[in-house]
C-alpha cells in the first residue's frame, strides 16, 4: 500500500478553538496538522487596542491543561492572552503550518480535500476552527466614500487616547462597542455620540466588588425562560433605568439572544456612568454619510470627527463551504461547537458561537466533543500506517512537536 502522505485530520486555525482541538486530538494519539493563514498565533489579539482587557474572568480563560495567568487579577490583558496562547501552542505535540490559507474545502473519495496557497491537500477530518470574528464588517452605507472624517472599526481602535479632543461618533453598543465606550470614558475626547437602533443587553463588570461573570456557571444552570428576567433585574438594580437616557432595550433579552443567536453581553466599566452624567449622549441609527456629517434615522445630522463602527464581525465561510449547506442564513455553521453532523461526516466546526462561560471555555467544550468524535471514527475505519509530512512541505513545527510525535492512532485510544 502507498502511504498517505496526510494526516487524518487537518485543524484550520491556530487560535485558541483550533489549538484546543489540536491537544484533545494529540492526547488521543491521532496526528493532527494545523493550517494557520498568519504567519504566528494570536495575531489578531495582537491587533486589539493595547489597553483591552477580557471581559470573561480568568477563572474560564484558560486553555485545556493550561490554566489562565494570575498576575493581572481577574481579567486579562491582551497582552497577557497573547503570551497565553504562545506559551500553549509551543508546548503542543503538533506541527503547525504557518502561511497556508485555505481556500476552499470539498468532499473527497477518502474524506475532504482542501484547496490551500500551499497545493491539495487531504484528510479524513477536517476542522474549522478560523474563528467566528474573522473579518471585521462594516455596513455599506450610502455616502461613505465621501465622508471627510476618520471611519473605522472597532477591531482597529488602536490607543483610544488619540481621540482627546475629537468629536467622536460610535456606532453600535453591543460587546465591542460598549468595550470602546468603556475605554473612551476614561479619556477626554470633545464629544461622544452612541448610534443605535437597539440598546444592548448590558451587565456591570463588579456587583458589590465582585466580579459578576464569576458566577457565569450559575446563569448558564438557569432554565432558559428565567435568563431574561433574571439579567433585566441586574441591569435595572446595579445601572439603573438607562432608558431614561435613551438606551433603549432590544425587543428579545440577552439570554435570548445569547442561546439563540450567539450575541454575548456588553459589560459596563464606565459606559453608563459617562451617560449619566451627560459626556456621552445616544442618537438614533445610522442611516448614511454625506461629506460633512452623518445623516441619522430621525432625519438630523451629526459631524463627528472620527466614526467607530462596531457593528460585528463575519466568519468568511461562505467561500469555503457555502456550497456544502452546513451554513444558516447568516452564514454560520448549523453545528458551531463541535456537535457531528451526520450529513457531513467529518468536517466539525469549534469556535462559532459563544456561552456564558466565554469562548475559551466552550473552546475546551468543542475540542473534547470533536476528539471524541473523530477517534472513534479512526478506530472504526482500516488502520493505515502512518507516514510523515513530505520533507519539502513548508511546514513550521512547535518546539514539542519536534520532540513528540504522536502516532497515528494508539491503541487503546479515549473515544
Amino acid at each position: 500500500m502507498i502511504p498517505n502522505p496526510n494526516p487524518p485530520v487537518l485543524v484550520i486555525g491556530a487560535g485558541l478553538s483550533g489549538l484546543a482541538c489540536a491537544d484533545a486530538l494529540a492526547r488521543r494519539g491521532i496526528h493532527a496538522t494545523v493550517l494557520e493563514a498568519r504567519a504566528r498565533v494570536a495575531e489578531p489579539w495582537r491587533a486589539r487596542h493595547p489597553a483591552l482587557r477580557l471581559n470573561i474572568h480568568r477563572h474560564f480563560a484558560g486553555l485545556p491543561g493550561q490554566p489562565a495567568p494570575k498576575s493581572d487579577g481577574p481579567f486579562l490583558r491582551r497582552d497577557t492572552v497573547v503570551a497565553h496562547l504562545e506559551r500553549y501552542a509551543a508546548r503542543l505535540a503538533v506541527p503547525i503550518r504557518f502561511g497556508v490559507e485555505v481556500e476552499a474545502i470539498a468532499r473527497s473519495a477518502d474524506g475532504w480535500r482542501l484547496s490551500t496557497s500551499a497545493g491539495p491537500l487531504d484528510a479524513a477530518h477536517v476542522v474549522i476552527a478560523s474563528g467566528r470574528d474573522r473579518l471585521p464588517y462594516i455596513p455599506a452605507w450610502p455616502g461613505r466614500e465621501a465622508f471627510g472624517g476618520e471611519l473605522l472599526h472597532a477591531a482597529a481602535l488602536g490607543d483610544v487616547a488619540r481621540f482627546d479632543g475629537r468629536r467622536v461618533l460610535v456606532v453600535g453598543a453591543g460587546n465591542s462597542g460598549t468595550d470602546a465606550l468603556n475605554h473612551l470614558a476614561r479619556h477626554r475626547p470633545k464629544e461622544v455620540l452612541v448610534a443605535l437602533r437597539h440598546g444592548p443587553a448590558l451587565v456591570p463588570t463588579r456587583v458589590f466588588g465582585f466580579p459578576l461573570h464569576r458566577l457565569a456557571r450559575l446563569f448558564a444552570a438557569l432554565p432558559a425562560p428565567l435568563l431574561d428576567p433574571a439579567f433585566r433585574a441586574v441591569q435595572r438594580l446595579f445601572l439603573g433605568d438607562l432608558e431614561r437616557h435613551g438606551l433603549t432595550s432590544h425587543p428579545d433579552g440577552g439570554g435570548t439572544r445569547l442561546l439563540r443567536d450567539g450575541v454575548a453581553f456588553a459589560i459596563d466599566d464606565g459606559f453608563v456612568a459617562a451617560l449619566r452624567s451627560g459626556r456621552f449622549r445616544i442618537v438614533a441609527g445610522v442611516e448614511g454619510f454625506a461629506e460633512d456629517g452623518v445623516r441619522l434615522a430621525d432625519g438630523s445630522t451629526c459631524r463627528p470627527d472620527v466614526v467607530i463602527a462596531a457593528t460585528g464581525y463575519r466568519s468568511g465561510l461562505a467561500p469555503l463551504v457555502g456550497r456544502l449547506d452546513v451554513l444558516d442564513d447568516e452564514g454560520r455553521p448549523r453545528h458551531p461547537m463541535g456537535e457531528p453532523d451526520l450529513r457531513h461526516s467529518g468536517l466539525w466546526f469549534a469556535g462559532f458561537r459563544p456561552t456564558f462561560t466565554g469562548y475559551f471555555d466552550a473552546a475546551g467544550i468543542a475540542a473534547e466533543r470533536i476528539a471524541a468524535g473523530v477517534a472513534g471514527d479512526l478506530r472504526r475505519a482500516p488502520r493505515r500506517a502512518p507516514c510523515p509530512q513530505s520533507p519539502d512541505a513548508p511546514s513550521v513545527r512547535t518546539a514539542a512537536a519536534d520532540r513528540a510525535q504522536p502516532q497515528y492512532l494508539r491503541q487503546g485510544a479515549e473515544s
